[in-house]
């Protein structure tokens, strides 16, 4: 894999809802199977701070919180990611992946504060969309609960989190892939107070009913490389 754009992802929060896969399902373009696990289909709200974003050879790196929606899924056995929306609080950031990976970004106002480090962490995050598009607003605040550890292959966690490839359509329906390295992750336990979440209106879905599972991930490096069309 090339390396087109390295970045370091920190105070990470995945809080995962259960869904019926029908609910889901429709809602991907032609090409991508859903995944599930034991049966269920996941939708996962995802806010975090990317740091230190750098075009290969570039010797400056850009800054910026994002919040995205997103499900699981694969093709011809190749599990990945698939992005409802990504918000983000850069209007470089959000030009530049639209226009090299044709990921549904979108600019938002964002305001991160954090204090204590390890399993004291605990982040607050806010996010407004200010983009031309369904209005989605995001209000939490959240950190690890526990030991922060690698998980085993087959689990819940790998399912949901230990994936290396996203997959995108554009606006005519033509499916794109990028694929993304990093070591495994390592998760604690998390807590958070969700005061304000319309990801889902934003996205065309119903809220989901029950808790989220929640995992808190410690930082981590990531590479990405260009993406190629399916």
């Amino acid at each position: 894999m090339r390396e087109l754009l390295s970045m370091r992802w920190r105070d990470l929060l995945f809080a995962h809802w259960r869904v019926d896969p029908e609910t889901v399902a429709p809602k991907l373009p032609d090409g991508l199977s859903l995944d599930t696990y034991d049966g269920d289909a996941y939708l996962g709200v995802v806010p975090f701070v990317m740091d230190d974003i750098r075009p290969r050879g570039s010797p400056f790196g850009l800054e910026f919180g994002e919040l995205n929606l997103r499900t699981y899924v694969s093709t011809d056995g190749a599990p990945g990611v698939y992005f409802f929306n990504l918000d983000a609080d850069d209007r470089i950031g959000v030009w530049f992946a639209r226009s090299l990976f044709q990921l549904p970004y979108y600019r938002a106002t964002m305001t991160t504060e954090t204090r204590g480090e390890g399993t004291a962490r605990e982040v607050s995050f806010r996010s407004r969309r200010t983009a031309d598009a369904p209005p989605a607003r995001f209000e939490g605040r959240y950190g690890p609960d526990g030991d922060f550890r690698e998980h085993d292959p087959g689990s819940l966690e790998s399912f949901l989190t230990e994936r290396y490839r996203f997959y995108t359509a554009d606006d005519r329906g033509r499916v794109y892939y990028g694929d993304i390295a990093h070591a495994p992750w390592r998760l604690a336990p998390a807590w958070a107070e969700i005061e304000d979440n319309g990801l889902f209106d934003a996205n065309g879905f119903d809220r989901p009913d029950g808790e989220p599972t929640l995992h808190f991930a410690a930082p981590i490096d990531v590479t990405a490389d260009r993406i190629r069309r399916l």
